[in-house]
């Protein structure tokens, strides 16, 4: 059967990033394909150390990570999906360090310093790319998200050998279940909750389509 991973880079395992990667895999299940939600925010691992042994030409395992802990075996499941769905909230203008540290071990590993620079996989991957984040979606552009989120894309288009990666932008999201509870006087608290209750579930609506065109591409090879 195929199989589709969702990566949530949220330290917050059963909130907005999680919400609307599960409903992703819904879509996917729901066309057949096997699905699995790996929550970045549970494992203990370390970012890229530099070391360059995924790079040595000696190296019979070209693209493995020589770095061992609890990233090791989510790697390796990995680089034989079918389709990844990867998603992360924004922090400070970009993804979050779990989901930093997962995509330089991941990466990093994967890149040929060949000229142009390739990718050691042997078969694509599909891969779809989720951002949640608290601002308006009339902001992104202001504040350069799309740019710098766009880089991801590229590498990810790269490294999966992907040559369209989706992308779904889950704007001004929730923060808080109670917002009385928390010095966060720049935010409505009535506002929040309107959006919570009528964008939220159309954002994991999206989410579950665009989980099932996953599944249907790579059903059809």
């Amino acid at each position: 059967m195929k199989k589709i991973y969702a990566i949530n880079g949220s330290p917050r395992v059963d909130f907005n990033t999680a919400e609307v990667l599960q409903s992703a895999l819904d879509g996917a299940a729901a066309a057949g394909a096997e699905t699995e939600l790996i929550q970045l925010g549970t494992l203990n691992y370390s970012p890229c150390r530099s070391c360059m042994y995924c790079k040595r030409k000696e190296n019979s395992t070209k693209g493995i990570c020589a770095v061992k802990d609890e990233l090791t075996p989510i790697l390796e499941k990995l680089r034989s999906a079918d389709a990844i769905i990867m998603g992360s909230p924004v922090y400070f203008g970009n993804v979050s360090g779990y989901f930093r540290s997962f995509m330089e071990r991941f990466y990093f590993s994967l890149l040929r310093y060949t000229n142009p620079p390739a990718s050691v996989l042997e078969h694509p991957i599909i891969a779809a790319m989720i951002y949640t984040m608290n601002i308006p979606r009339e902001m992104m552009q202001e504040m350069g998200y799309y740019e710098e989120l766009g880089r991801i894309n590229a590498f990810s288009g790269l490294i999966l050998k992907c040559a369209d990666v989706e992308t779904l932008y889950v704007c001004d999201t929730f923060q808080f279940s109670d917002y009385a509870l928390y010095e966060a006087d720049r935010f409505d608290p009535v506002h929040k909750a309107a959006v919570r209750e009528k964008q939220f579930p159309q954002d994991c609506a999206d989410a579950f389509a665009l989980g099932k065109r996953l599944a249907e591409k790579i059903m059809e090879k």
